[in-house]
């Protein structure tokens, strides 16, 4: 019994279609329909490889990336990239070091090596449908029940706006189905949405017979890949299509801006954090609080007062003035610390260092108690000293240097 590849042209490049042949074909080799001549008359084959990909980056994607999905990235599997995204590796890695033997069959997919595809096309003769996987539906219904309860906390507990938003708990069932029909048409299986959302929805009403969300939530999410791996799944044919980079981008982002919007939702509203007591803010009013502070207001001032500084003497004099004013150096802190002013010339500041020296050393101090803090206070004098004898014997050679050149010049 043989099988056959059918390519269609509005397709585009690698848009191969593999079907099982009829029992009177011959059963032998991989046959390719010939390729229609495109409208200018060039011989374009739309079968041709996709680029390929190499084993050692997707280990290397794999190890140092792969909690995020960075090797199924890498390999154009970007379903399976934004799940290990959200799960961090398939649940805090276990997903993600159970694909160490798996990468070289992911490579010979995205290449679509003769390999891969002869033993693809073997298992489309022997079964007619995708056989039972564990491993996926253990993922279909690990990751529904994390949408599923990620709705559920995003829901504002507290009445915004003066509205009751409880009633959104019925999105619920919808973060379940999306996440179970996520997994389920990764790589070369696939499945419409709408039966795993009529099979949610159908389910989602035991969370009123059981009061434990996440026992109502894990039947929900059961029940709906049940229904998909019943009723929705079949094989993905044709290889999935290759976007370009940019829309690749734009959707992966705005799969991640939602799945962020939702977390952002949580902690904004349901949120909380300890004050000192003990006690428990809501997360959104330690926000409010923050923001009318006097610190908050001071800083929006500080930042006003530096872009009209910024704007009226140039950006680079107050980048420079603001470098300086962190004191990077330490040479303003060092000043204080041996009481001398910033114009004091190396003879005053060694004269300071050794009058405060002598004052706090740790042998003229009888009181152990106080022997300990005149001890910190001699390593600080003998730092600042340090920090300043350097800077003055560095301005000192760089102004000898400028003289020397000044006088080259007028010779």
């Amino acid at each position: 019994m043989g099988t056959k590849q059918t390519a269609s042209p509005s397709a585009g490049q690698g848009a191969v279609k593999y079907q099982i042949p009829s029992r009177g074909s011959s059963p032998s080799k991989l046959k390719q329909q010939p390729s229609p001549k495109p409208r200018n008359g060039k011989n374009t084959n739309v079968n041709v490889l996709p680029p390929q990909k190499s084993v050692w980056i997707a280990y290397l994607c794999w190890l140092f990336g792969g909690v995020f999905g960075l090797h199924h990235l890498y390999l154009h599997r970007d379903r399976h990239a934004f799940v290990w995204w959200c799960t961090l590796g398939g649940y805090a890695g276990v997903g993600w070091l159970g694909e160490i033997f798996l990468i070289p069959e992911y490579v010979r997919d995205a290449n679509e090596d003769p390999r891969f595809v002869k033993e693809f096309v073997a298992k489309l003769q022997a079964y007619p449908k995708p056989p039972y996987a564990s491993r996926r539906f253990v993922g279909q219904v690990m990751v529904g029940h994390l949408f599923g309860q990620l709705c559920s906390i995003a829901i504002p507990q507290i009445l915004v706006g003066g509205w009751d938003l409880s009633f959104l708990h019925w999105a619920i069932p919808l973060g379940v189905s999306l996440g179970v029909w996520l997994v389920g048409n990764i790589g070369r299986e696939q499945g419409v949405w709408w039966h795993c959302l009529l099979a949610a929805y159908l389910a989602y009403p035991a969370r009123f017979l059981i009061y434990d969300e996440t026992y109502s939530l894990l039947l929900t999410a059961l029940v709906s890949a049940l229904t998909f791996d019943g009723f929705s799944k079949q094989w993905r044919r044709t290889p999935p299509t290759r976007g370009t980079a940019g829309s690749r981008t734009l959707k992966i982002s705005a799969a991640v801006l939602i799945y962020c919007a939702f977390w952002a939702s949580f902690l904004y509203f349901n949120g909380t954090i300890s004050d000192e007591d003990g006690g428990e803010v809501p997360i959104h009013e330690a926000l409010h609080n923050f923001l009318a502070s006097a610190w908050w207001t001071d800083l929006k001032q500080a930042l006003h007062d530096t872009y009209l500084y910024g704007q009226h003497h140039g950006w680079y004099e107050t980048w420079k003035e603001v470098f300086e004013s962190m004191d990077v150096d330490g040479e303003r802190n060092s000043y204080k610390v041996l009481g001398v002013s910033a114009t004091a010339s190396q003879a005053e500041i060694t004269a300071a260092y050794r009058r405060l020296s002598k004052e706090y050393h740790p042998d003229k101090v009888k009181d152990e108690a106080l022997r300990a803090q005149a001890h910190q206070r001699f390593i600080e004098i003998q730092q600042a000293y340090s920090v300043l004898s350097k800077i003055k014997s560095s301005r000192r050679r760089k102004n000898k240097q400028y003289q020397d050149d000044s006088d080259a010049i007028v010779l």
